[in-house]
């Protein structure tokens, strides 16, 4: 049984839920949502509230469960409030800035990277810190995830893209006689 999927989902003021033919959409304040799910678990929708159960018990439809509710409630929360992800650049020369559709990031390689930023995110970049900003989580996360594997943070001098409140675990260094 999934503790996530028998959860009730809230439907917020101001924010429409439907569902047909296996998709779902949400509209809120900030925008709309669509997602396509197998029709293995059942979407239940309420004025106020959404239940999701599956309509057999087979293995793959236990872990759709608790995966489908999560996704539904990231949905919901996304048109109400911004996903937003932050990462923090380190290092002497280490620069970013968006031009149009381009964040583009001097990370000590001997050309300028270019990263191409999707439609649904707002990006700024603001000396060392990049934000994004966006209703899906996945974008959000899948691009924040993509810029940070350009330049991991190394252990010696903490060089590199690390996530806000990311913790980079430190080695000591060469050690002199």
């Amino acid at each position: 049984m999934s503790r996530i999927g028998k959860k009730i989902i809230a439907i917020p003021k101001g924010t429409e839920v439907s569902n047909s033919d296996g998709v779902f959409s949400v509209k809120g304040p900030l925008g709309t949502l669509t997602k396509k799910f197998k029709q293995d678990i059942e979407i239940t929708i309420d004025t106020e509230n959404v239940t999701l159960v599956p309509k057999r018990e087979t293995l793959e439809n236990k872990a759709l469960w608790g995966t489908y509710a999560s996704h539904v409630m990231n949905m919901i929360a996304g048109v109400t409030t911004p996903y937003v992800k932050k990462l923090i650049i380190e290092g002497i020369g280490y620069k970013s800035e968006v031009k149009g559709d381009n964040l583009v990031l001097a990370l000590g390689f001997s050309h300028p990277v270019n990263v191409p930023i999707p439609k649904t995110l707002k990006v700024t970049a603001e000396k060392n810190i990049i934000t994004a900003t966006g209703i899906d989580k996945e974008v959000v996360g899948e691009f924040v995830a993509s810029v940070r594997s350009l330049k991991k943070p190394e252990p010696y001098k903490g060089k590199g893209i690390r996530y806000e409140g990311e913790v980079v675990k430190r080695k000591q260094g060469k050690k002199t006689a």
